[in-house]
């Protein structure tokens, strides 16, 4: 790591409030441009529920400004997603200062990836969970019960669906900058392996609606992340092997 490289405290703060007002403002576009398009996007939103409710039920709103706040929503979380490229980029540039040369330049798989495994993990929800999840619920309903969905309580169980699967997607990079800080191994892994699935089945008991199929359709997908875990965090430790050989070898050439 480079002596120059080393910044005090009040400096990294200043770094990021900038990072994070680079962040905001690409939040910020992405908003306005989506709220144009509230509507339709609100639409699909809905529509993993609109396919399981019987013909001619609808969501309600029981607050004037509730379809209107909804919309604003809709349309800040759109932005969110779409300017996720921006927000994985300046998480990586804050923290780029403390890896070595050669790994600095994974700014761009960083970037893909990310913004990958985060959209991947909401579509998987979206397309995958919501569909049986919703069934599941709607299901409750019969001639002496009718199930009257609200906008409001219908995206908020759905944001926190989607993000769900969107952070836990996640996995494989964490497991990847832990591998790099040396705070795990491929071995370590492998040996806790029968406790991680024991916690994935607990994660997803939290996160998800509690019925059995949407609880295993997170615990599956978490389960294969965390054997691909396992293979990253042996790329991880390879990189950051040959990354200080590197640095050490250019450290001493000088004095050669």
């Amino acid at each position: 790591m480079d002596s120059d490289e080393k910044q005090p405290f009040l400096s990294h703060l200043e770094e990021l409030r900038k990072r994070l007002i680079t962040c905001a403002i690409a939040v910020g576009i992405g908003f306005v441009i989506a709220y144009f398009f509230s509507d339709r996007l609100f639409q699909l939103l809905i529509m993993p529920l609109k396919a399981v409710m019987p013909e001619g039920d609808q969501l309600i709103f029981t607050n004037l400004p509730e379809m209107f706040l909804t919309y604003l929503k809709v349309a800040l979380v759109t932005g969110i997603l779409a300017s996720a490229p921006v927000i994985f980029y300046e998480l990586w540039m804050f923290v780029a200062p403390g890896l070595y040369r050669k790994e600095k330049k994974l700014v761009t798989p960083f970037v893909v990836f990310s913004t990958i495994l985060f959209v991947g993990g909401a579509l998987f929800g979206y397309f995958v969970v919501f569909p049986f999840g919703f069934k599941f619920f709607i299901g409750f309903s019969n001639e002496y019960v009718k199930a009257l969905p609200s906008v409001k309580q219908y995206f908020s169980f759905s944001m926190k669906l989607l993000f769900a699967f969107g952070l836990v997607f996640e996995l494989p990079v964490v497991i990847f900058f832990l591998a790099k800080m040396g705070m795990v191994t491929p071995d370590l892994l492998r040996r806790k392996r029968k406790y991680a699935i024991l916690l994935t089945f607990v994660m997803a008991a939290i996160l998800t609606p509690p019925d059995v199929i949407t609880q295993c359709m997170m615990a599956g997908p978490l389960i294969i992340l965390y054997e691909v875990g396992i293979f990253v965090a042996r790329l991880a430790r390879k990189k950051k092997e040959e990354a200080k050989e590197e640095e050490t070898a250019q450290e001493e050439a000088p004095a050669e």
